[in-house]
């Protein structure tokens, strides 16, 4: 499966093997067609193990239940795949089929299905081929078939059509593999939910069983005292080594306190310890504390191990922001990254919205190697100590964000543009100036208007189609914002 993955930071931060994608695939034909045509069907498996071969090779893991010819058949096939909890079931027309086929598989296997006709070649050879050879090439003749009766049977219907060898159709299917990937993430995924709201943010407020409802994701309530705990039994030979690694990550910034540092270096492999003891996907968090006190200390030290985790595939955002913290999951199994960001300034002179965030950074796609800063104070909150500082790689990037409707329904939100360099702040935030193409005060109302909350992830290349996919499998609204 091709992506565009971010680079590893270090040798040092080892990605995170997340579930597989389960795709489910069954391939079929009419079966009164095989004793008037000889060698049709056996042309047909091939093309099917093609497809299944191709398959194996995008890093999924593939339920192949075979070539179905009659409706018995292919109602057995859907019992094997609604048994097989795919997060994907894809149907191969290699041929005209009836429509009562494919709608068993649909109804019962309980996954979203995507129909693909991909004949052998671009194009027949009309001098030569008779009714049996033509008959390979018209897999998408039941499209419109299978698309009115999934339609009156309310099923969503999606589709690609192209030959074996069509990069374009692969590219399509591809896209809709990836969002499985997603649907996987979010239908297994565990997220940690540790603090309590960042006090008056009524757009953060989230129902913890809509994320189940919604997604099929269990939410951990988790206490700042799990995390103390675990950090008081961090060894000073464990801060030595997380120190180490540090350094190796980050450029370090003069106002680095050794200190500080270190507090943050313990408070990071607390928190692994924390991620791994709970199985957590991913981690929303937020303590204001008081004079500093330890939790306080606590809650300001996590800077530099959220930044760490989310490198590794574990995104944790800061404010108690778990719609952000999903939607940087999300967009992390696209391969895009995604760091948690919200609006800084806008500037019209150059056109360009900067925005960004103190705290968490994704910092597989930072654009530079990223910065450590020293801060006496963190602006908004309780506390102090190091910060990561950096710019997203310029280019091509999408914001992309869950909103939330009235009626409690999830949103995908989403816009491209595309960063572009230019003179940066230099405060401890991660900071991007992206140009949307437009006003930069358009794009910000239009943006606002669309349910989006405070924060969302900036992700690296556009994904606007991917997040559509995304949003389709997952049986949400899409909203895509251009001003």
């Amino acid at each position: 499966m091709t992506t565009e993955t971010p680079a590893p930071v270090e040798a040092g931060l080892p990605r995170t093997t997340p579930r597989k994608a389960r795709i489910g695939l069954v391939a079929g034909g009419l079966g009164a067609y095989w004793p008037q045509f000889p060698g049709l069907l056996e042309q047909l498996e091939h093309s099917a193990r093609e497809v299944s071969d191709r398959f194996s090779g995008m890093g999924c893991e593939v339920v192949d239940v075979g070539f179905v010819s009659d409706p018995q058949e292919a109602a057995q096939a859907a019992d094997k795949l609604r048994t097989a909890d795919c997060d994907l079931i894809v149907t191969f027309l290699t041929t005209y089929l009836t429509a009562s086929m494919v709608l068993p598989v649909a109804q019962r296997s309980q996954a979203p299905v995507l129909l693909i006709d991909l004949q052998p070649t671009a194009s027949m050879d009309h001098a030569t081929f008779d009714t049996g050879k033509w008959l390979a090439y018209c897999g998408q003749c039941p499209l419109p078939e299978i698309a009115n009766v999934f339609r009156r049977a309310r099923i969503p219907f999606r589709s690609v059509s192209g030959h074996l060898h069509d990069e374009n159709a692969w590219t399509r299917i591809e896209r809709w593999i990836r969002a499985a990937d997603v649907r996987a993430a979010m239908r297994h995924g565990r997220h940690g939910l540790m603090g309590h709201l960042y006090p008056g943010m009524l757009d953060v407020s989230t129902d913890l069983t809509l994320v189940s409802a919604q997604f099929g994701s269990h939410v951990e309530v988790l206490e700042v005292d799990d995390l103390r705990v675990r950090v008081a039994e961090v060894t000073e030979r464990q801060v030595d080594e997380r120190v180490a690694l540090a350094r190796d990550v980050f450029t370090l910034d003069t106002s680095v306190d050794e200190e500080d540092l270190r507090w943050g270096a313990k408070v990071s492999v607390g928190l692994d310890r924390l991620v791994d003891d709970f199985a957590l996907d991913s981690l929303a968090y937020y303590h204001r504390g008081l004079d500093g006190e330890l939790h306080e200390r606590l809650g300001a030290g996590m800077i530099l191990g959220a930044s760490l985790l989310t490198a590794r595939g574990i995104p944790v955002a800061g404010e108690y922001e778990l719609r952000t913290s999903l939607a940087m999951l999300m967009a992390d199994r696209l391969g895009a990254g995604g760091s948690f960001t919200e609006l800084q300034a806008l500037n019209f002179d150059d056109g360009v919205v900067e925005m960004g965030h103190d705290g968490p950074a994704h910092l597989a796609i930072s654009s530079a190697d990223p910065l450590l800063r020293g801060l006496g104070v963190y602006h908004g909150k309780r506390g102090w100590g190091v910060s990561v500082e950096f710019d997203v790689r310029h280019g091509p990037v999408t914001t992309f964000g869950l909103g939330q409707d009235a009626d409690g329904t999830y949103m995908v939100i989403a816009s491209e543009g595309e960063v572009v360099p230019g003179p940066l702040l230099e405060i401890g935030n991660t900071t991007s100036r992206v140009d949307f193409g437009c006003d930069p005060g358009e794009w910000t109302d239009a943006w606002s208007a669309s349910g989006i909350g405070h924060h969302w992830a900036l992700c690296v290349g556009h994904r606007a189609k991917d997040l559509q996919a995304v949003a389709d499998l997952l049986g949400l609204p899409f909203v895509r914002v251009t001003a």
